[in-house]
């Protein structure tokens, strides 16, 4: 006889039928932050706006994801991190980078591939770092960063930190054999890390839909094969974005247990630049739509203006501000020298930069 089949709904709705506005952990945010988080939305999206400008005019090389459309998922996650909690992420990274307080003059530098970029030019678009605001990169190998995540939260637990780590990928990501072998370790040692699935519909060129087998609940439903914690939500509010993510970050300080998180979103753009079909398989209406009525930026503004924290004058003046700012960085990058030929044998081995006993044994690096 075949076993009956069961279904555990694990879904955390705890916050699904309310006012977002009134969920606690956005009643503690002030006038004066709210205006902060759309000041942020607002740098992130300038500043790839101007990145993309240069891009075109042949300043940079390599590749380039843009974030426009996704900023409320990377600055509302992010704006819940205290001292012990940790992000990583994928090759969409601009937004994070700038989210966590990444200054734009590093990060445009990094793209022009200059020795004042946050990686001193050797990174490039897909590999923003920030160690000492616990920003562990922008990572180029699709799922490749979800078991990184895993053991930033397994160091949580070995040292009897209370914190998470906010483990960011793409929904083309969850079909990676990595990526599973990380839910299986999270579910096993009860790590607390949450997994945030950006699903932004397209995987590359592809919609998630063709390309990836899911339960009608959502690709977050996968957690059931691993007996963990799931949700799903909207991503272009910063109030729904804050109230699932603080659920999913209480599970996992207060519990040491894993999450996954699936926010829907929308990319403006391309999967990146070097997308020549980004508007052949998915219709102009469809991209209209998103940007009419979806749009993180102009969703908040519309909540803060309801409220009376933010004036459609003030509004513009921070839009001013981050254009001086993103045009600025552009100069800065522009008048930065580049590495020398000797830097491509730095930032390679610990003990080779710092001169250490181990570094003097055997052959580090090739001639």
């Amino acid at each position: 006889m075949a076993a009956k089949k069961t279904t555990k709904k694990k879904s955390t709705k705890s916050t699904a039928t309310k006012d977002y506005a009134s969920a606690e952990v956005n009643k503690q945010l002030s006038a004066e932050d709210k205006v902060e988080l759309y000041r942020k939305l607002v740098r992130i999206r300038r500043f790839e706006q101007f990145s993309l400008k240069e891009y075109n005019g042949g300043k940079m090389g390599g590749f380039l994801h843009l974030y426009i459309g996704q900023e409320a998922v990377a600055v509302g996650a992010v704006s819940l991190m205290g001292d012990n909690d940790h992000v990583i992420t994928a090759y969409r990274d601009h937004g994070h980078a700038l989210a966590v307080g990444m200054g734009m003059n590093e990060c445009m530098a990094e793209l022009y591939g200059k020795i004042t970029g946050c990686s001193k030019g050797k990174g490039g678009s897909m590999h923003y770092f920030a160690p000492d605001k616990n920003y562990w990169g922008g990572h180029g190998i699709v799922g490749g960063q979800t078991p990184l995540g895993t053991g930033l939260a397994y160091g949580l637990k070995y040292k009897g930190l209370k914190g998470c780590a906010l483990t960011f990928l793409g929904d083309g990501a969850v079909n990676q054999g990595a990526f599973h072998e990380s839910l299986n370790i999270a579910a096993l040692f009860e790590l607390p890390v949450v997994f945030i699935i950006e699903n932004n519909g397209y995987s590359m060129g592809t919609s998630q839909v063709r390309s990836s087998a899911h339960p009608e609940e959502g690709l977050a439903a996968r957690a059931e094969a691993y007996d963990m914690d799931w949700d799903v939500c909207m991503g272009e509010n910063l109030y729904e974005v804050r109230a699932h993510v603080w659920e999913a970050m209480k599970r996992a300080h207060e519990k040491s247990k894993p999450t996954i998180l699936e926010i829907k979103t929308y990319r403006y753009y391309g999967h990146s630049v070097a997308d020549a079909n980004a508007k052949k398989y998915r219709t102009k209406e469809e991209i209209e739509k998103y940007q009419r009525d979806h749009d993180p930026l102009k969703v908040w503004q519309a909540v803060l203006e309801g409220e009376g924290v933010l004036t459609s004058e003030q509004a513009a003046e921070i839009d001013s501000a981050a254009k001086e700012e993103a045009k600025a960085a552009v100069e800065f990058a522009e008048e930065s020298p580049y590495p020398e030929i000797s830097d491509i044998s730095t930032d390679i081995y610990w003990e080779l930069d710092n001169d250490t006993e181990a570094s003097k044994q055997g052959t580090i690096l090739f001639d």
